[in-house]
């Protein structure tokens, strides 16, 4: 058999602006499935909408040779998706079209009706699922002994067994990465050079953590904890992609999170020796181990990524971050000795929070030497803590997907209006002041890149338009 599998979304230069944008690492997941069914004996191919515009007739191209389709679905691409479908749908009515993603373990049996053309709908991980929903394609299994899937069953939306969680992640293989090898990613302009060919590599599941902001699977799913790869297995793969690839985005959630394990990661990789930058995707402030970061350096770590969220510890509190503001101080500092690229998101607009809250944001994060700061407002995201309070409590809707902490809705102290006007000056405050500026050209020259003072005043205006919607 061969699936054909998309990724759907549109061609936008803003999104190169991010290190978790789609256009800067591949699709992993469809990666890892693919894995799974070559294994398997089938075949698979990947569009993906966010680095070439596929036109009708190559869709049409590449259905005709396909038994079925599956597409990733995020909340934010619905609209490409369903379009995208309706096109499949168009082509060939009869070829079973398969969903799953962030979006279908959110909403579950509701994914189903976003996507009125799909028919099947995984919630969870699908390296196995794949395999079964194959064989129920093959005529060898009944979809309502699948586990973790909806399916349409005529004009009515049934449900299989329950999930089941992968407790080994060392026995998955690992991520067909040729499937894209027809895609140049990393393009992330905007004041650093990732080292092209690049690709990701995901070293763990979920997190240890629970802020109280933050959409996680485990609220959603009881038997969805936190698991690791080995050290072992994770550099077995590296050393493979060391072959191949100059750039390795981590995208764990936490990839700091077993000190340990991380450790014992470095010094494998420092005793084989890699030729490859690391760009560490998600990590904590805490601990920030001087040893640990050394080795990082020595072994190709150029890029690192704090969720610091805010200036005011009370705030940190109220988000259940466990972290302090010295402990952040501390990271930040410890990673600009190592000469890392440092990128930091902060949210503006916690319920308890006032304006002088944000003030102190603002001016803790200039305070920072960090190379990218991201502001945006808060938002009450399905999934999240905060957003099964608030449906809870009757400020929400349990179908709405995201909300802004706008204090009409009881959701905060401040209008959606001073909300988004703070973020802006944020923006400004933090990229305008002549320290950052010098210190920046200062580190261009350092680099030998100088896209940074190209594209610096892009992202400035693209900031503060998104912020404007």
């Amino acid at each position: 058999m061969k699936f054909l599998f998309i990724k759907p979304g549109e061609q936008k230069n803003l999104s190169k602006f991010f290190i978790n944008a789609p256009s800067v690492h591949p699709p992993l997941g469809m990666l890892y499935l693919g894995a799974m069914l070559e294994q398997n004996g089938h075949n698979v191919e990947i569009l993906d909408y966010h680095m070439e515009d596929v036109t009708k007739e190559q869709l049409k191209k590449s259905l005709v040779s396909s038994n079925a389709v599956g597409m990733t679905i995020y909340t934010d691409e619905l609209i490409p998706a369903v379009n995208i479908s309706t096109m499949v749908k168009q082509i060939d009515p009869d070829i079973p079209l398969i969903i799953g993603g962030p979006h279908c373990s959110f909403v579950q049996e509701h994914a189903l009706k976003d996507i009125p053309y799909a028919d099947i709908s995984v919630v969870g991980e699908g390296e196995h699922v794949i395999l079964d929903i194959a064989k129920y394609i093959q005529g060898k299994k009944k979809l309502s002994d699948i586990h973790g899937i909806y399916y349409r069953d005529n004009n009515l939306i049934n449900k299989g067994k329950p999930i089941e969680v992968i407790d080994n992640l060392d026995v998955l293989p690992f991520p067909a990465h040729s499937l894209v090898d027809k895609y140049d990613y990393g393009d992330f302009p905007f004041g650093f050079k990732l080292k092209k060919k690049v690709t990701a590599i995901e070293t763990s599941r979920g997190c240890t953590f629970k802020c109280r902001f933050c959409t996680r699977y485990n609220n959603i799913f009881k038997e969805w904890g936190f698991r690791q790869r080995s050290a072992e297995n994770v550099v077995k793969e590296i050393q493979e992609l060391d072959e191949k690839f100059n750039s390795i985005v981590i995208v764990d959630d936490n990839f700091l999170a077993d000190n340990k394990r991380a450790h014992k990661i470095f010094d494998m990789l420092l005793e084989i020796g890699t030729d490859v930058d690391f760009l560490i995707d998600g990590a904590r402030v805490y601990p920030a181990d001087r040893k640990l970061y050394k080795k990082m350096k020595k072994a190709g770590v150029t890029l690192i990524t704090y969720g610091i969220e805010s200036g005011n510890q009370d705030v940190l509190d109220y988000y259940n971050k466990k972290t302090t503001l010295q402990q952040i101080r501390k990271a930040v500092n410890l990673a600009r000795e190592m000469g890392f690229f440092i990128n930091a998101s902060f949210i503006l607009g916690a319920p308890i929070e006032t304006k002088q809250h944000i003030e102190n944001t603002i001016k803790f994060a200039c305070s920072l030497p960090i190379d990218i700061a991201s502001f945006g407002p808060l938002g009450y995201i399905i999934g999240s803590q905060l957003w099964k309070e608030a449906v809870e409590d009757g400020k929400i809707s349990s179908d709405t997907f995201v909300e802004l902490a706008d204090s009409r809705k009881g959701l905060g102290n401040l209008t959606r209006e001073e909300l988004i006007a703070y973020t802006t000056k944020a923006i400004k405050t933090f990229y305008l002041r002549p320290k950052y500026i010098l210190s920046q050209i200062y580190r261009s020259i350092l680099r030998y890149d100088f896209d940074m003072l190209i594209n610096g005043w892009k992202f400035i205006n693209l900031q503060s338009n998104v912020s404007r919607k």
